[in-house]
């Protein structure tokens, strides 16, 4: 349900806690600013603006200058490269996991990191009627299944250059997951094949990890992230 701030005019949810805290950012947008000057733009309570600033100041979102005043934290700077990262890898990715889909029957992911999550960038479906569905934008565990093994950045996974996972997030379901790249070696994202256990087998891996790791190259070029001369781990 969507309401309306009687203080500012802005749509906010119905978490009240959040949407005073993002209402504090947005006052913090067009520079340094003192608890008074947060107070009179944003309209909230003296006591409630300090309180939420120096929670966000702990979580890295909000810093103080050398003056005292309160600004946006490098967090922001971070959590910013990131999702433009991720928002231009899912077009340049999606040939690559189109042709990965047609070539293995199943369905096909890009996620990326997010904190202790992993979120779906991309997805494309099987054309079977029994099929693994993720959702675009879709928030999973990072300690279950072998896209998380890829992007907790597991040191055998990357020495051999896939993970593989049975049942370890939803039963009945087996996947296979290979790291995209940078030119550092860096993980910046994970391809992954999913379907049911009934046709990619208790052992996914021997069907699927050389086309998984070839897509994974691939999204990699297309995204620019490498060249051909570049080292690959676990090539």
């Amino acid at each position: 349900m969507r309401r309306y701030s009687r203080v500012v005019d802005t749509t906010v949810t119905s978490v009240g806690v959040l949407d005073k805290a993002v209402r504090l950012l947005g006052g913090l947008e067009a520079g340094p600013r003192s608890l008074a000057d947060v107070v009179a733009s944003t309209g909230l309570p003296r006591a409630t603006a300090h309180r939420l600033l120096v929670a966000l100041e702990a979580h890295g979102l909000v810093r103080r200058d050398d003056d005292g005043r309160f600004a946006l934290g490098s967090r922001l700077v971070v959590l910013g490269r990131a999702a433009a990262g991720a928002l231009s890898l899912g077009p340049a990715a999606r040939p690559a996991l189109e042709r990965l889909r047609d070539t293995t029957g199943e369905s096909v992911q890009l996620y990326v990191r997010d904190g202790e999550r992993r979120v779906c960038v991309e997805s494309l479906e099987s054309p079977h009627g029994l099929r693994t569905i993720v959702a675009l934008g879709a928030s999973l565990p990072l300690d279950r299944g072998s896209a998380g093994a890829v992007l907790r950045g597991d040191p055998a996974v990357l020495a051999r250059g896939w993970a593989e996972s049975v049942g370890e997030r939803e039963a009945g379901v087996a996947s296979v997951s290979a790291p995209v790249l940078d030119a550092e070696g860096r993980v910046r994202a994970a391809v992954s094949v999913s379907g049911p256990v009934e046709r990619t087998t208790a052992r996914p891996g021997e069907r699927y990890a050389g086309a998984v790791v070839a897509a994974a190259r691939a999204v990699e070029r297309a995204a620019g992230l490498r060249t051909d001369g570049d080292a690959v781990a676990g090539g």
